[in-house]
């Protein structure tokens, strides 16, 4: 996500000086009225993340050069995702990142989301983060992670690294790692694991929380 926000900067920076100074404070008017982006807004916003307030314009800034309606659609997200990942295909890992975004149900994203988000990746704590992880596998939402969630979320890991993967592992492969770790974050063996189970495995387990750290650096 890091570098989806270095994509926002890298707009930001290409095209400010096209715009005159006029018509520049017209569409940001009309762009912080859309995302309901005002002064106290920021301040909300300075609160509930990590971030400076001079950090959030910043990120403003690239956010309505990339985004100019004030909201990222899942086609634009998996666009950005596809750009860094040109390698593999990043479509389905970027469908279930934007799930773990919209927390709405909205199917889109607004400013506010993007970077409440992001505050938890790039700056939260590491109980943040693992609460942020249990909720991207858990991806139907009800409070557990099974066996089959946890794969299609490390099948869509290996399709984004896509040629890069090394080794390139076959289905089998990749469902019998995925059956080590489950059986290790399954405390009780009931078959499905817990936000309690995960917390508590990747903090007594080295092993599975290098496993599990190893997914994580492409959240």
């Amino acid at each position: 996500m890091g570098q989806v926000l270095h994509k926002f900067k890298k707009h930001r920076k290409k095209r400010r000086h096209s715009w005159s100074s006029d018509d520049d404070h017209e569409t940001e008017d009309m762009e912080m009225h859309v995302v309901r982006y005002k002064p106290d807004g920021l301040d909300a916003l300075c609160r509930l993340t990590k971030f400076t307030r001079k950090e959030l314009q910043h990120m403003y800034r690239g956010f309505k050069q990339e985004c100019p309606n004030g909201i990222v659609s899942e086609d634009t997200f998996k666009g950005i995702y596809a750009q860094f990942f040109p390698q593999g295909d990043s479509s389905q890992y970027a469908h279930y990142v934007f799930k773990s975004f919209d927390h709405d149900q909205s199917g889109s994203l607004s400013f506010e989301d993007f970077v409440v988000g992001l505050s938890i990746l790039s700056r939260g704590s590491l109980n943040e983060k693992l609460q942020w992880a249990f909720h991207l596998y858990d991806i139907n939402g009800d409070g557990y992670i099974t066996k089959d969630e946890m794969h299609n979320i490390v099948n869509s890991i290996y399709d984004l690294m896509g040629r890069y993967t090394e080794p390139i592992l076959e289905d089998s492969t990749t469902r019998e790692h995925v059956e080590r770790v489950f059986e290790r974050l399954d405390q009780n063996k009931d078959g499905v694991v817990t936000l309690e189970e995960f917390m508590d495995s990747l903090s007594k387990d080295e092993e599975i929380a290098k496993a599990m750290t190893m997914f994580d650096t492409k959240l």
